[in-house]
């Protein structure tokens, strides 16, 4: 018996997993950078920022892989975090075309004032949620997240990109 084709309506597409994804990810850039206006920094530029601290010396390329970000698209972001004086480009020891990241002191700073405001960001994207509802939540995104990774235009990497790190510079 042929299964009933999907109706073409706006009800079935609000229910849709892709529609739903989409509009929690806007929510959720709305609150970070409601939360972290005094900061002037998108979730992208903060991933960044964590990732340079936590592997001073990784370059973009590694960081793209990291922070599973596109990576023509994060030279941009690269960009404004270096006008922002927040991180520093260093040419490599053995191969000097290669460019190494590095935070500045001011960008470490930003990053230890910020934390707060993140974590108030994260807090009210769940805030609605019962407590156990957003533990089950969380286990479920992050399940499909993995299961999904190679469908990504930039799978996560982030342990291939570790992996050589010690060897780039």
């Amino acid at each position: 018996m042929p299964s009933k084709p999907t109706p073409i309506t706006m009800d079935a597409v609000y229910a849709a997993p892709g529609y739903l994804f989409r509009r929690m990810q806007q929510i959720a850039v709305a609150i970070f950078v409601e939360e972290c206006k005094a900061f002037d920094l998108t979730p992208v530029q903060y991933a960044a920022l964590v990732s340079i601290h936590t592997h001073p010396g990784i370059d973009a390329t590694r960081l793209s892989a990291v922070i599973a970000f596109d990576r023509s698209t994060l030279g941009n972001v690269i960009e404004r975090l270096e006008s922002k004086a927040l991180v520093e480009r260093k040419a490599g020891r053995e191969d000097k075309r290669v460019k190494l990241l590095y935070l500045t002191k001011a960008g470490a700073a930003t990053l230890r004032e910020i934390m707060p405001s993140v974590e108030r960001a994260q807090a009210r994207m769940l805030q609605p949620l019962k407590p156990a509802d957003r533990k089950v939540l969380l286990a479920l995104m992050t399940q499909l997240v993995d299961l999904n990774n190679e469908a990504s235009r930039v799978p996560l990497r982030a342990e291939d990109a570790l992996e050589h790190l010690g060897k780039s510079g």
